[in-house]
């Protein structure tokens, strides 16, 4: 076992033969642990650490089994199958770690102790290694990882705490793994920067000149944000995306892009009105924020309330789009303006200004609630709305869907198709639509 600083590869699959080929990759990479994920194990069984242990006979391959129970039988099967570490929570009980560090004295494999969850991580750590644990893990949760939680304080605090090896995981890429070695780690455990990557080599291998150079690399994805980042990480998401990343909810039917291409992304500013009652629409563009995104909900009604100088207007004062359950007119010129304006009408006939609506209230379309402050993203497939409470984390995993499905592209472009890589027959419900909620399956497609 190469002695640190290691890049650990997380295989946080659900299908075995995905896993193999992005593990081939990111052994090619420089990756010397390879690790069967807790998704994998679970899908895959022992089958998966057999699997890996026969295609890498030279690498470390890790078992993470989170184990919470029956630690001995737990570690003497994965030790059996191949595994050279096995994961047991920190949460578990004494006696559970001990049994596992016994078996896997017996077994000859290392144990790691994950502090996930753990209250005190420092004083878990403290214990881990009294009970024997060769390794301890600070592994940020992918929830926690959503609101932007960093471990790096808590790295430098367990160090200090511990003798023994000390691995990190959760959200590490080419930035933040060169951070974590200095905070202390021994091992950087890295799963989507790696396994998402189109090429998994390069990104493994960057991660590695990385961690030995001490030097951070940048990197456009793999990352999380704030509410900072809220904009940018919008943007690079479509709409889909942020679908997926929903559960299918946030979808505002029946609104389109009067000029295919252009895109709104931005905090909403909500305007209630009767159709062709132009006033409080137009009265609403001098009370947005830049940057801000106009929600006008006309009840789907004829004649219009918007128009070449309202769009004009919005320009001049720098905001994002403006969305209209509702007629606009002028739609030519609109077009040639490349300002993001979306309608679900179109007509050449406007109403009068005549004051009746309201800005800034609470709207409802279809299912859909849509409040100022909550986040907009339309674009050519068409609208959602983020509430803005979660806008964070929903932010953050719509960018892992993003990621995702980048690498799936690439095996696409190898020539796989979606139903290979997805195994979609395998993973079909017994018993038909029995298994799923009303609404229909909410995991992301190719998951």
């Amino acid at each position: 076992m190469a002695e640190g600083p290691v890049l650990q590869v997380a295989l946080d699959f659900v299908n075995l033969a995905q896993a193999l080929r992005a593990a081939e990759e990111a052994v090619a990479g420089g990756a010397e642990w390879v690790e069967a994920g807790t998704p994998l194990v679970k899908a895959e069984g022992m089958a998966a650490v057999r699997a890996l242990r026969q295609r890498f006979p030279e690498a470390t391959i890790v078992a993470d089994l989170k184990i919470m129970d029956a630690g001995r039988t737990e570690v003497e099967f994965a030790a059996k199958a191949g595994a050279d570490v096995v994961t047991v929570l920190g949460v578990a009980s004494d006696e559970t770690i001990v049994e596992c560090v016994d078996a896997g004295r017996n077994y000859d494999a290392l144990v790691q102790v994950d502090l996930i969850g753990c209250g005190d991580p420092v004083a878990r750590a403290r214990r881990a290694q009294e009970l024997g644990a060769a390794i301890v893990g600070i592994h940020t949760a992918i929830d926690d990882q959503l609101v932007g939680v960093s471990p790096m304080q808590t790295i430098t605090d367990v160090r200090e705490a511990i003798e023994i090896r000390l691995a990190v995981a959760g959200g590490i890429n080419s930035e933040t793994a060169p951070e974590a070695i200095k905070a202390g780690a021994d091992i950087v455990i890295v799963g989507g920067a790696i396994i998402k990557a189109p090429d998994a080599t390069e990104a493994a291998r960057t991660i590695v000149t990385a961690i030995r150079s001490g030097e951070a690399i940048e990197t456009e994805l793999f990352k999380r944000g704030g509410e900072e980042q809220l904009r940018e990480i919008f943007t690079l998401c479509s709409a889909a995306n942020i679908s997926d990343a929903m559960h299918r909810r946030g979808l505002v039917p029946g609104i389109f892009p009067i000029k295919p291409g252009l895109k709104a992304v931005g905090p909403a500013l909500t305007v209630w009105t009767y159709p062709g009652d132009w006033a409080k629409p137009v009265e609403a563009i001098d009370q947005a924020e830049e940057g801000a995104v106009l929600f006008i909900d006309v009840r789907d009604g004829l004649p219009a309330v918007w128009g070449e100088e309202a769009t004009k207007s919005c320009i001049s004062r720098g905001l994002a789009g403006v969305l209209i359950y509702g007629a606009m007119r002028d739609t030519a010129e609109i077009a040639e303006l490349d300002f993001p304006a979306f309608c679900s009408q179109r007509t050449p006939s406007a109403g009068e200004p005549k004051g009746m609506g309201m800005i800034g209230v609470p709207l409802k379309i279809g299912e859909t609630m849509i409040r100022t402050g909550d986040w907009i993203i339309a674009d050519d497939d068409g609208v959602i709305v983020v509430p803005r409470e979660q806008a964070v984390a929903i932010a953050n995993r719509s960018q892992s869907v993003y990621e995702r499905e980048q690498r799936e592209k690439g095996e696409i472009d190898a020539g796989r198709t979606l139903g290979e890589i997805a195994e979609l027959k395998r993973w079909e419900a017994e018993g038909g639509l029995s298994g799923f909620a009303s609404h229909g399956p909410e995991g992301e497609p190719g998951e």
